[in-house]
């Protein structure tokens, strides 16, 4: 009776080990989801939402804010075969052409180290400033994933302005034929109680009015209610930047030496569409700001570039 009992007690280890080894191995060969896998299936998760939306473009926004962190997503299509919207966003100096489009992004230098490139955006009003009026941040530039069928980049800031943090801006793209591109545009930061109480204040009294494009009901007359706060400000942003992308692709086709006219006229027609979230500025103030600004920008690579900064 003994050695029965021993010998099943023995059976019973060894099929144990089988199935704890045969679940070990399916999990060690199991392929773990990649970027493009998840950004196809958001595709065809929002894909009639891209064709039936306010925008009146294939555009789709979401966005959220728990604890400390505000996050928005933007997706949208592009009529540019996949390579060349690589070509464009795979070269750090392109960046600062593409945000310095941004009205308070008053200019951008790029910087090359050993193992990075850095992107310092000179922020401020949306007035016009000279670069020593406006605050700093400095952005780590970095290609994630370049594949035939993916692109991922991410720009990274430990601080940014006004006591925020942990700013991450990521750029994904994937193909969907040979002529068009799936396009994903991430903007999230981090802020602190303080920060968040100042907000408080000014979204209910300068920043009164200032609205994103989330809907978040109806009023009694049945109009829409936009997101406001810091959800409405960062889908603000996060559009602006989506439409500097847009426009900068627009206008390769022209002439080096008239794609900055052309850049800045396009960004601000497709971002006058959207006058409840994005008006700021006149057209004739934009681009004279604008011009001024881009010639201060490139005074500012030209001291990196030649070791004065």
């Amino acid at each position: 009776m003994h050695k029965i009992t021993n010998l099943l007690k023995f059976f019973l280890f060894m099929v144990a080990a089988a199935i704890l080894f045969s679940a070990c191995s399916a999990s060690a060969f199991e392929k773990p989801r990649q970027g493009e896998d998840i950004l196809l299936d958001t595709y065809h998760r929002i894909e009639a939402k891209l064709e039936r939306n306010s925008f009146g473009l294939p555009l789709f926004l979401e966005s959220s804010e728990r604890q400390d962190r505000v996050k928005v997503d933007v997706y949208g299509i592009f009529d540019y075969p996949f390579s060349s919207v690589v070509n464009v966003l795979k070269v750090p100096a392109n960046w600062c052409d593409i945000v310095s489009l941004h009205p308070n992004v008053k200019a951008c230098t790029y910087r090359e180290l050993p193992d990075t490139w850095l992107l310092t955006f000179y922020i401020g009003r949306k007035v016009y400033l000279p670069p020593e009026d406006t605050r700093h941040v400095i952005y780590r530039y970095r290609n994630v994933n370049q594949q035939p069928g993916h692109l991922d980049i991410t720009l990274s800031a430990d601080a940014g302005p006004f006591g925020t943090k942990d700013h991450r801006m990521r750029f994904e793209a994937l193909p969907l034929d040979g002529r068009r591109t799936f396009v994903h545009v991430n903007y999230e930061y981090s802020d602190s109680a303080a920060l968040r109480f100042t907000e408080t204040v000014y979204f209910a009294t300068f920043g009164w009015g200032k609205i994103g494009f989330t809907v978040t009901g109806t009023d009694r007359n049945g109009k829409p209610v936009y997101i406001g706060g810091p959800r409405g400000a960062i889908e603000r942003n996060a559009v602006r930047y989506y439409l500097a992308i847009q426009s900068f692709m627009n206008t390769l086709r022209y002439p080096e030496e008239s794609r900055l006219c052309m850049r800045i006229s396009e960004w601000y027609d497709l971002a006058d569409r959207y006058r409840k979230q994005l008006f700021d500025l006149d057209k004739k103030d934009y681009l004279s700001f604008k011009t001024k600004e881009h010639i201060n920008q490139m005074t500012l690579q030209r001291s990196i570039g030649t070791g004065l900064q």
